[in-house]
């Protein structure tokens, strides 16, 4: 990923109008793909993690979500993350193939470190930046999302997962979110439902047979999320 040329426009501080947003989106594209412009006031980077150099398959998961993450704040810094993508969601909890979530929380389900205190930072339980004008005035489901390493749910992964009350889980949130607080950047995280993990079908064919149409739903969502933000305060949102 090539650093910010000199003519990009500095960071807005923290009490102006929102002018630099990272959207962070995975899996998709070339190794550490930056695309970026202006649009309608604000300068956009997209930031694509893209394919694993040796295996030519889509880098995901928390690893490569967190060192774009890491060094997209570092050469960009924005006043605003959105991290964009695809999840897994739960009919008990409302769910349903397309929905759009914004998560209020996030959290890891399988950290296991079974000793005090070291167990809460394996959870890594944290709010997100709240959004009540986005949530009110474009009609987004809230609910909270919950990260893991793994497509499917294992039975410690399932237990895990109910203790963070999650109605979606996903391969990246949790870190994407960690690595924003460290650097106390507000960070969104837009998911869209490919495949219920509480249902009948596999995870795996579910997500495969819905994957174009709900990535029509998120790019749809996301870019009503960057329209609503233009030309406001991060506390406007």
């Amino acid at each position: 990923m090539a650093p910010p040329s000199s003519d990009e426009p500095a960071a807005a501080s923290g009490a102006g109008a929102i002018s630099k947003v990272l959207v962070v989106i995975v899996p998709k594209g070339a190794p550490w793909t930056r695309y970026h412009g202006d649009y309608k006031g604000l300068h956009i980077d997209l930031v694509w993690p893209g394919k694993d150099p040796v295996l030519g398959v889509d880098s995901v998961g928390t690893v490569s979500a967190a060192l774009v993450t890491y060094a997209s704040i570092q050469l960009l810094k924005p006043d605003l993350i959105i991290n964009a993508g695809t999840a897994g969601g739960f009919k008990a909890r409302g769910a349903g193939i397309g929905d759009v979530f914004l998560a209020s929380d996030v959290a890891f389900h399988d950290r296991r470190i079974p000793i005090p205190v070291f167990d809460s930072y394996g959870i890594g339980a944290r709010k997100t930046f709240e959004t009540p004008n986005i949530v009110k005035e474009l009609n987004l489901k809230v609910g909270k999302l919950s990260t893991g390493d793994s497509l499917d749910m294992s039975p410690h992964d399932e237990t895990a997962i109910l203790s963070n009350e999650a109605t979606v889980k996903d391969m990246e949130g949790a870190a994407v979110a960690y690595v924003a607080d460290l650097f106390s950047t507000p960070a969104i995280f837009v998911k869209a439902v490919t495949d219920i993990v509480d249902g009948e079908k596999p995870t795996a064919e579910e997500f495969l047979q819905n994957l174009i149409s709900v990535t029509m739903a998120l790019d749809q969502a996301v870019m009503q999320v960057v329209d609503f933000i233009s030309g406001k305060c991060i506390s406007d949102l």
